[in-house]
């Protein structure tokens, strides 16, 4: 047999270029410049919504006064199930039981 030629044996892996290489550096920081526009904005969104959320709570008070849980009463006591949580509850006709 004859000695074969030296043939250069084929390259699978070929290296990026320069070029190619700061394409892929750009395209990263261009990716990540957008994720963290996108965070700060996320953010401030939702400080507007607590903001707002905090304004129509501490206007909500002042326009009607929320009712008292004791003025609503134990609808188990009224219809007699339980007894009543305090005297006053007993005198009053709605504790009545209801047959």
């Amino acid at each position: 047999m004859a000695s074969q030629p030296n043939r250069p044996t084929p390259q699978h892996f070929v290296p990026p270029t320069a070029r190619e290489l700061r394409a892929q550096a750009v395209q990263r920081l261009q990716a990540g410049l957008f994720g963290l526009a996108a965070i700060v904005l996320l953010v401030g969104l939702a400080n507007i919504i607590n903001d707002r959320a905090r304004l129509a709570d501490t206007a909500a008070p002042t326009a009607a006064a929320p009712a008292k849980a004791d003025d609503r009463g134990d609808p188990l006591a009224d219809i007699g199930v339980v007894p009543a949580a305090s005297p006053e509850a007993l005198a009053s006709p709605s504790a009545a039981p209801k047959n």
